[in-house]
């Protein structure tokens, strides 16, 4: 049942791999020779009694995954497709209570009551503080002469634009941070945060937010936290409901638009064209296509519901299914030339935000806010940036991620 295109033993949610690069050549191989392919592993080795999952690489068949989640289910084995061969299963039972890993009608329920905070008003309203924070946290790296760009500039608005959102106080953001950190770095050695660290990391994240919910329900504001979890006969959310709420948001908000602005600037500087051609035009797409260059989140799982087919393939009800995102943003059915980076595309129809259907991202225009912010700063305070050395890039199983950037800003 193994793909005859691929050598043998290759998984495409190996972190070995992906602290080295995408594996692009071999999603393009299984595009062209078995788009739908079961990819044998170790029994038990993603931390599920199973002997690997389905690879789907082709956009179509990634968007169809993606909006059939009667089928394929967020719920029954969570979105993550890959975690530490030692976790225990009450483990990844809890992660169900994350809006990621639900299924309708109960996301559903979610997420109605958490996109109050994700209104077109609600992103405007950041806008102005969000410019004057990315000005300043470029103007900072600009006094350092040289630096590390992840940890000078692309980690620091994402986090100040969701402790914006929520309402943290600036006193205790560095704590989100570190947090978050802590959580999607286990599979990383160099940083020494074992599964069990991870795990204290997000439990003391859902409890500053648990009791900012208490907080307000007892003393409603004016702000998106009052607006999720004390609104009246709107329905709300639970102070445990918010609190993974915001465990979601620390990922999906701060880790991902970290990696695709780390990304950005790295495509940007090794196709210099395109750098001078941002920097004279500003380009309204160029958000759009660092998203699909980087394509933060390679990968997302759902389980079937029941057997189907799909790609020409039949899946049992239990298998494990992978969305690749990476080999659907390189897919030459759907991108002209997806092997180059054009600030200039459109339409780009890439999948950076999800296929579609119900887990479509909530934070998109956020995303696209900062991204557009971050990159403006730095073309009118950075124009001579540089790099002074290769990317190192994250050990992880389903993130995209670079965590040392070397660059100099003079």
């Amino acid at each position: 049942m193994s793909c005859p295109a691929l050598p043998e033993g290759f998984d495409f949610t190996d972190p070995d791999l992906h602290e080295h690069r995408v594996p692009l050549p071999e999603f393009a191989q299984l595009r062209q020779t078995a788009p739908v392919s079961w990819i044998p592993q170790r029994h038990g080795i993603a931390g599920y009694e199973d002997d690997g999952y389905w690879a789907v690489t082709r956009h179509a068949d990634v968007k169809e995954v993606s909006t059939r989640p009667e089928i394929f289910s967020s719920h029954r084995n969570t979105a993550i497709i890959r975690f530490n061969e030692h976790i225990q299963r009450d483990q990844i039972e809890v992660q169900k209570l994350i809006m990621l890993n639900m299924d309708p009608p109960e996301h559903t329920r979610v997420r109605q009551i958490v996109q109050r905070g994700f209104t077109p008003r609600a992103i405007r309203s950041l806008e102005a503080a969000l410019h004057d924070r990315a000005t300043r946290i470029v103007a900072g790296a600009k006094e350092n002469g040289t630096g590390d760009f992840v940890t000078d500039i692309a980690c620091e608005l994402p986090l100040q634009a969701i402790a914006e959102l929520i309402g943290i106080p600036q006193q205790d953001r560095s704590k989100i941070f570190d947090w978050s950190n802590k959580m999607v770095a286990y599979d990383d050695p160099e940083l020494a945060i074992t599964e069990e660290i991870g795990a204290e990391s997000a439990m003391e994240l859902i409890s500053y937010a648990m009791n900012l919910a208490s907080n307000r329900k007892q003393c409603p504001a004016k702000d998106i936290v009052s607006a999720l979890v004390a609104a009246e006969d709107q329905g709300n959310l639970g102070s445990d409901e918010f609190g993974f709420f915001v465990l979601l948001l620390a990922v999906a908000g701060n880790e991902t638009t970290r990696n695709a602005i780390s990304h950005g600037m790295h495509a940007f500087l090794t196709h210099p064209e395109q750098w001078e051609l941002f920097k004279r035009e500003r380009h309204a797409t160029a958000a759009d296509e660092i998203v699909r260059w980087a394509t933060p989140v390679m990968s997302f799982q759902r389980t079937a519901t029941q057997d189907t087919t799909l790609g020409g393939q039949s899946i049992r009800a239990g298998q494990r299914v992978g969305v690749f995102y990476s080999s659907a943003n390189n897919d030459p059915e759907v991108f002209d030339r997806p092997e180059v980076f054009d600030i200039t595309r459109d339409p780009n129809p890439h999948l950076g935000f999800g296929g579609g259907g119900p887990h479509f991202c909530l934070g998109k225009s956020l995303a696209e806010l900062e991204i557009r912010l971050i990159f403006n700063a730095i073309a009118d305070t950075l124009p001579g940036i540089r790099l002074t050395g290769a990317p190192r890039r994250l050990r992880s199983a389903w993130l995209n991620g670079i965590k040392e950037l070397r660059v100099s800003y003079a």
